[in-house]
């Protein structure tokens, strides 16, 4: 396991040396991490990365080699240093499970402990989960175009680093991917591994019959052969079906064959005539060639005769929104002993935080179906036996009323006085996890362009705390 605690901005360094010098630095603080703007074409996320999060918690700690390399900058006194020897995290910890969907300005994860320890991890939290969300929010919109498609993630040759490869395609499976191209991440997650061959195997033979045949002689169970080497409609597919036949004849079924150029419409179409003609309809037609969520869309409309989708790219890297944008602000602070809620004013009204220690509430129909999330503080509670009314938090009179509902708390104890109490499921659970909470999204809010506004509301108390500190810090 890797020790990251020194992957942190160095500004956390010299806050946390700053509040050990005024010794504040064991005050207790509330901290939320949230993304504060939705991508403008999806409604959604889907929280990833809490496992790795764990996995630096745990290991949390300043090696004699760190120390020695914090001690050549000159900033911190041996004091300072002895310290962050035998700092370890001591506080707690909530967070939305991963596969979780989640919508802007509600806490992804909720962190209170002593102020250097929550300064500390700030840098590592936000790294962590707004990559993996990004990259799962990516792939399930990938999937929704798929329409019942597979998806693969095929990316790791274009990925921003090694980093970016093996914890994109991670997060790739959580959003619904059914497999990856990436070995390493097949190995240490235990999720499937899917490749056939590229373009330089047949180029390595004499002709793509050989190769074909080569192949289907080494993987006779798993026979996937790319036909447009050459000639798509001319020669790669009849070769393939030739192979194919000679298959059958040894009592081996193909699996299929993958379309990596030109037009994907067009060929799927005619790939799937003359192959249901050569007796194979059981055949699987694979697409790749640059996709992303909207092409396989326009394919889905055009009648496309796909069956699985190869997606690299516009995958890994999120093509068209290239970060989250999430962001860990302090919610309150332990001030003589009781704790007082903090909030961040800004000129822009979207940077203007919600205070105080909270928690996030989804509310849910009869049928089951997500009405709306509400943010509230920590004391409340709220009653389904009530009408419950909820409200807009900026355009106030747009109110809603709800009468036979249910709720479901979102923040889930990880750490609790330093100790983990949370273990991550496997990841082929957190997949079907996702799933269900995609199926309690009406398809509004999961259509690709313009998707309905999911509400995120405040409650009262909630709404009247941030209305206050607003007034009482306008007259400052």
């Amino acid at each position: 396991m890797r020790n990251l605690t020194m992957m942190t901005d160095l500004y956390q360094l010299t806050m946390m040396y700053g509040y050990y010098k005024i010794n504040t630095h064991k005050r207790q603080a509330v901290f939320d991490l949230f993304f504060r703007k939705r991508n403008v074409n999806s409604a959604y996320a889907i929280a990833a990365g809490l496992e790795q999060v764990m996995e630096y918690i745990d290991n949390l700690h300043f090696s004699e080699e760190d120390l020695e390399y914090l001690n050549s900058l000159n900033l911190f006194d041996n004091d300072f240093l002895d310290l962050l020897r035998e700092l370890r995290f001591t506080g707690e910890m909530y967070a939305v499970p991963e596969g979780t969907v989640v919508f802007p300005d509600e806490p992804l994860v909720r962190v209170k402990a002593p102020l250097i320890e929550a300064q500390l991890i700030e840098t590592a939290l936000l790294n962590i989960i707004n990559h993996q969300t990004l990259i799962a929010t990516k792939a399930s919109r990938m999937v929704y175009a798929a329409q019942g498609g597979s998806v693969l993630e095929f990316g790791l040759r274009r990925a921003q680093g090694p980093d970016a490869g093996i914890y994109g395609a991670r997060a790739a499976i959580i959003g619904g991917c059914s497999a990856t191209s990436n070995v390493l991440t097949g190995q240490m997650f235990g999720i499937p591994v899917k490749g056939t061959h590229s373009h330089s195997w047949v180029m390595s033979f004499p002709d793509e019959l050989s190769a074909f045949r080569a192949y289907a002689e080494a993987f006779p169970d798993s026979c996937l052969l790319l036909v447009d080497t050459y000639n798509t409609l001319k020669s790669g597919i009849p070769n393939a079906i030739t192979v194919f036949k000679e298959l059958r004849e040894k009592g081996y079924e193909p699996v299929g064959i993958r379309l990596d150029s030109g037009d994907l419409a067009y060929l799927s179409k005619k790939a799937r005539e003359m192959l249901d003609k050569a007796g194979f309809p059981n055949a699987k037609i694979v697409a790749s060639s640059d996709l992303d969520e909207e092409l396989i869309w326009d394919l889905k409309a055009q009648g496309a005769k796909i069956d699985i989708y190869g997606v690299g790219t516009s995958l890994i890297t999120s093509k068209g929104n290239p970060a989250l944008g999430g962001v860990y602000k302090m919610a309150a602070e332990e001030v003589d002993g009781r704790m007082v809620p903090k909030i961040k004013i800004s000129d822009n009204p979207d940077k203007v935080t919600n205070p105080g220690y909270k928690k996030v509430f989804r509310l849910y129909n009869g049928k089951g179906k997500a009405v709306a999330d509400l943010i509230t503080l920590e004391e409340e509670e709220i009653d389904i036996s009530k009408p419950l009314t909820i409200f807009d938090p900026v355009n106030t009179w747009k109110r809603m009323t709800l009468y036979d509902f249910t709720a479901r708390e979102l923040l889930v104890p990880i750490y609790l006085n330093g100790k983990r109490v949370y273990e991550s499921p496997d990841l082929m659970k957190i997949q079907e996890y996702a799933k269900s909470e995609l199926d309690t999204l009406w398809e509004e809010y999961k259509r690709l362009k313009n998707p309905h506004v999911y509400k995120v509301d405040l409650s009262q108390k909630l709404y009247d705390l941030k209305q206050q500190l607003l007034k009482e810090y306008s007259m400052k």
